[in-house]
């Protein structure tokens, strides 16, 4: 528990732009007014993620492309808004790895209608179903998504839903890219 609360509190307490040289500082407007960008870089605990098929993944099968991660689950009424435009970046910009994670007791049959019901169709079914690396990650709510370098390490945290394919967010996502 103490792990989650320094790491909680590292990441609020992040100074937003430094870990960017201000190059995002005037690009955090809308909902990415609400993006916390890290002043250091935090690496990321461990954690095994199911798919569909109870195969395990794990988040280093992102290394060398920069990642949104996005910590949902079917019951969230929030995270019913913000996964379509999840599903819409995806598209935009493949260039990045959108990875949401479902995090909980979610039915991989939940999630497959949850994703019918929301036109998902680019992103991959990924399970955290103990909660093991959202609560490693200090993630007290859903949805969270949070930004990860090519180094698999975490620059960025944003509370709450956005709408993820908006020029702003891209914005900031190729402004850091670009870093």
């Amino acid at each position: 528990m103490l792990l989650v609360v320094l790491y909680t509190a590292f990441a609020a307490g992040a100074n937003v732009g430094a870990a960017f040289a201000g190059s995002v500082d005037g690009l955090l407007t809308g909902d990415m007014k609400k993006l916390a960008v890290h002043a250091e870089a935090i690496a990321l605990p461990e954690a095994v993620l199911l798919d569909e098929a109870e195969a395990e993944h794990s988040l280093a099968e992102y290394q060398g492309k920069w990642v949104v991660l996005n910590f949902w689950a079917t019951w969230c009424a929030p995270c019913r808004k913000e996964m379509p435009s999840l599903d819409r970046l995806a598209v935009a910009m493949p260039e990045l790895a959108v990875v949401p994670v479902a995090t909980g007791r979610n039915d991989v049959g939940q999630i497959t209608k949850f994703y019918g019901n929301a036109g998902v169709v680019a992103l991959p079914v990924l399970r955290d179903p103990k909660s093991a690396l959202a609560r490693h990650m200090g993630v007290l709510g859903l949805p969270v998504t949070v930004i990860l370098n090519p180094e698999g390490q975490e620059v960025a945290r944003l509370i709450g839903d956005a709408e993820w394919d908006s020029a702003e967010a891209q914005a900031v996502l190729k402004a850091m890219m670009a870093e």
